[in-house]
């Protein structure tokens, strides 16, 4: 299998750094707030990228983490009053709450920097006696950039590309201003412990290379995250562990694509953020992950506002051939055949980086057959059910018996099986004609206007369907 390594720029053959043997890390939340689809959508890729590599053969240790003490953890604990461990502790409940309801599976281990504060100290002062780092006037610590030659490896960025437009904290403690914090002395009423350099805090970017160092040693196969932790996050991390180590710190680097709303960044700044919660409450989550993964992971997901309603409508038309499947040859027989060929070709997109885009498209022809099947009465649509429901377990689809999915869809959207009201049959209608004829704007405005009533408009080679909002 083929795996594209963001450290080298190119897709590259995977093979471990032990025969048989993964070791893999993915930066995790840090639980300033509550989980918004973002993190679901890294969540569910490196669980599947895990569990693909299982399916594979290798015995996977594989680890993420929380960040559970930070900026702005602190700033929200001023906000709320709430002690800032006790703060973390209650987001990091009600994301596991959220991401169960996701159904996204917990790693192997689970690292919080508020469990490694030792290992962080000892990582620091390893690195301060091989003199990549030192310890400022004030009781911080900082990382000398200078010391690692290779600083810039993974962003392919020059320091001085690095500093251009970014605001340099504390440059008069500092050497240089490209220098990074290691450890942040306390300030009156923050959370802190002690240390050699007084009572302080980690820096962001020191858990994640500590912590790795104590769960895996020197070196992993795989470090993953979101594109925005390329830089500064991740080029930090190998700044410091190599420098301590001398090593590779890891062979693979990993990077999915971000999320946009309308085609703007998600921030909270701009008020777009999507909480995973409240999609949950009307889309069911096999929807969500539909939606999320009909992109390569590696690709931006622009969410527009027929994203989730496509993506529920498409897995509604599947299962609403298993069920007819179900129906006449027997459930049983539909969860126990095998048809070998669907599983080889979802092995062979899975195998070039993990391309769950092409995986999904092989759903549209495979149950279309299925259909024809079905009304010709043969009984090898059963065994294409059951593979299917093994196969794309995996990606966390498929999990749920017909019957039931149907249900879930018609409770989360009552509206579903309702008739579609004669005014927007007649615009739609209209707007197709217009279509024909080229008449673009006159199609854009009527569209608009199915918009305004609540519905969406799904253009195909031989038609369009109507989908409810």
């Amino acid at each position: 299998m083929r795996i594209y390594n963001s450290l080298t720029r190119r897709k590259e053959e995977f093979t471990p750094l032990e025969e048989g043997k993964v070791k893999m890390y993915a930066c995790g939340i840090t639980v300033s707030g509550e989980a918004h689809i973002g993190h679901g959508y890294q969540a569910l890729i490196y669980d599947i990228m895990r569990k693909y590599l299982e399916k594979k053969g290798y015995a996977v240790t594989y680890a993420r983490n929380y960040t559970d003490v930070d900026d702005k953890i602190i700033a929200k604990s001023k906000e709320t009053g709430i002690p800032a461990d006790k703060y973390a502790a209650q987001m990091i409940e009600n994301i596991n709450a959220i991401m169960a309801e996701f159904d996204v599976d917990d790693p192997t281990l689970w690292l919080k920097a508020t469990e490694n504060i030792q290992n962080i100290i000892n990582f620091i002062s390893d690195l301060i006696k091989s003199g990549h780092a030192y310890p400022a006037a004030n009781g911080d610590v900082y990382f000398e950039v200078a010391s690692f030659k290779r600083y810039g490896c993974l962003s392919n960025r020059s320091v001085e590309d690095m500093l251009d437009g970014v605001r340099v904290e504390n440059d008069e403690l500092k050497k240089s201003p490209a220098d990074f914090a290691l450890w942040k002395a306390a300030k009156e009423g923050e959370i802190s412990w002690n240390s050699p350099w007084g009572k302080g805090r980690p820096g962001w970017h020191i858990e994640c290379s500590a912590m790795n160092r104590a769960a895996f040693g020197d070196q992993i196969d795989i470090h993953g995250g979101g594109r925005d932790l390329i830089f500064p996050h991740h080029e930090n991390e190998i700044a410091q562990s190599e420098s301590l180590t001398g090593k590779q710190f890891a062979k693979f680097w990993t990077h999915n694509g971000l999320i946009k709303v309308n085609g703007q960044k998600m921030s909270k700044s701009l008020g777009n953020s999507l909480l995973l919660s409240d999609l949950l409450k009307k889309y069911t989550n096999e929807a969500i992950k539909f939606a999320l993964l009909q992109n390569n992971y590696r690709g931006d997901i622009n969410v527009t506002d027929n994203l989730f309603p496509e993506a529920e409508k498409h897995l509604t038309d599947f299962y609403t051939v298993i069920k007819a499947a179900e129906d006449k040859f027997g459930k049983a027989a539909c969860y126990s055949g095998e048809n070998k060929q669907i599983d080889d070709k979802f092995n062979a997109d899975m195998d070039e980086d993990f391309n769950t885009a092409l995986a999904l498209s092989e759903l549209f022809s495979l149950f279309k057959t299925i259909s024809a099947k079905v009304q010709s009465g043969d009984i090898t649509a059963a065994d294409d059910v059951s593979q299917i429901r093994k196969t794309y377990a995996l990606l966390g689809i498929f999990k749920k018996d017909a019957d039931e999915y149907l249900k879930e869809v018609a409770a989360k959207n009552p509206d579903s099986g309702a008739e579609i009201p004669a005014e927007v049959e007649e615009l739609a209608a209209a707007r197709w004609q217009a279509k024909q004829a080229k008449n673009w704007a006159q199609a854009d405005a009527l569209r608009a206007q199915i918009d305004a009533l609540g519905y969406l408009i799904k253009d195909g080679k031989d038609g369009y369907a109507i989908i409810k909002k």
